[in-house]
């Protein structure tokens, strides 16, 4: 029986396009009896199967000294490919390896959006299930929980996940800079497009309270009003609209400006002060750009917006570097506990002999003295004591060498020199 090794076979956006990852994920009735077909092959001894759209992962633990090829068989019987198609995509890791890209993976350091929250969700989701089917044990359930507290801790210690990095949110980052809060503040959405109502819909997340829906054609605003629960107006309304928002997000196919530096400044004296936020996201441009010349006008475009989202990435990859530091030192803390977790069958073996050997010398001995109760329960202690002290350097020792060299010959070496049985 070889050593006891953790290992990941997966694929993810890094290695492999979305046709090959839909190829191969998981899903509802499927995992669970891909997870059961897993946990019933002969070398696995616990496993867990992580798939989401960017990834498909399985993690397991065997004492195989060929640890992937049962696994990678399951995979090509039950996605009917070969293995030229996994060697192409799939990546092997174990122990240190895989123990550290499982802490990356739950820590959003792997993912496509690095500091992306839904990944620990996923993750949560694939232990319980595998908790539930009961396919994990003893390592991956101690592998889970620490993954997921090292998640938490690279979320609370660092900025990984504080700053926007796609258009929408980075809209979103801006908006609060310049109105503090976004609590009761109205929205304009010009026009249509995916963007524009994806940052609308994070604006009333955060708190805007009254949308505002202009388009060229009053059935066409009406309709995108609907899913909001906002007003409706035709283009030729728009001055009016402009009195009123304060966030405006323009996202028309306009070959010309719709908002013009001649339009706003009439209304200015209206607004009496109010700031006016504006969010060109058209190409070509909706809005003039010599309206930021006016005051409390805040204009941004698409460029602009990009700008922000680029330095916010690489504000989140510093934060990376923060976040690898404290996954190193719960790699190294799971490794130790891994291998100390392999000799303790031979400490307690150690343990029962001796304790075998010290009730049996007492029984024989202990008779001819002719001692009280309780000066016979003085020396049964005594000797106790005699046998963990005499125990605890070697103890102490096993446990030291698992986690530096090679636990089976460590486990052989110590069976020698203690004549305990062969496993």
């Amino acid at each position: 029986m070889g050593e006891l090794k953790l290992c990941c076979l997966g694929l993810s956006h890094k290695t492999a396009p979305v046709s090959v990852r839909e190829k191969f994920s998981f899903k509802g009735e499927e995992l669970e009896k891909g997870l059961l077909k897993l946990n019933s092959l002969e070398t696995v001894e616990e496993c867990m199967i992580l798939s989401t759209c960017n990834r498909v992962e399985i993690y397991f633990t065997t004492r195989s000294n060929t640890p992937f090829k049962e696994v990678i068989d399951f995979l090509t019987e039950t996605k009917e490919t070969d293995i030229e198609e996994i060697n192409n995509f799939f990546y092997r890791k174990v122990d240190s390896e895989a123990v550290r890209h499982g802490f990356y993976v739950a820590s959003s350091l792997d993912s496509l959006v690095v500091g992306e929250p839904q990944i620990v969700g996923q993750f949560k989701d694939a232990f319980s299930l595998a908790k539930e089917l009961g396919t994990i044990g003893t390592v991956l359930c101690r592998f889970c929980e620490t993954a997921l507290k090292v998640s938490k801790r690279v979320r609370t210690e660092t900025g990984i996940s504080k700053n926007a990095v796609s258009i929408s949110f980075a809209a979103v980052e801006l908006a609060k800079k310049i109105f503090g809060e976004l609590k009761g503040t109205s929205v304009a959405i010009i026009g249509a497009g995916e963007m524009a109502e994806l940052a609308v819909k994070h604006l009333i997340t955060n708190g805007a309270s009254k949308v505002l829906v202009v388009n060229r054609t009053l059935e066409k605003a009406k309709k995108l009003a609907e899913e909001f629960g906002g007003i409706p107006y035709p283009l030729t309304e728009l001055q009016k609209v402009l009195k009123v928002a304060d966030i405006v997000i323009s996202s028309t196919g306009a070959p010309s400006y719709v908002i013009t530096k001649d339009l706003i400044k009439p209304i200015l004296k209206e607004r009496t002060g109010k700031p006016l936020f504006l969010i060109d996201i058209a190409v070509p441009r909706d809005i003039e750009p010599q309206v930021n010349d006016l005051d409390g006008i805040y204009l941004y475009d698409i460029d602009d917006l990009q700008q922000v989202v680029e330095a916010n990435i690489k504000e989140r990859l510093k934060e990376a570097e923060v976040a690898k530091k404290i996954i190193e030192e719960y790699v190294e803390r799971f490794l130790k506990w891994l291998r100390e977790l392999e000799v303790a069958p031979l400490i307690a073996e150690l343990k029962k002999k001796a304790e075998e050997i010290r009730k049996e010398v007492l029984a024989k001995r202990l008779y001819k003295l002719g001692l009280t109760p309780e000066q016979q329960e003085e020396v049964d202690n005594i000797t106790r004591i005699i046998v963990n002290k005499l125990l605890h350097q070697p103890i102490t020792k096993v446990k030291k060498k698992a986690t530096e060299e090679s636990t089976s010959q460590v486990v052989q070496i110590f069976r020698e020199i203690f004549g305990l049985g062969k496993e």
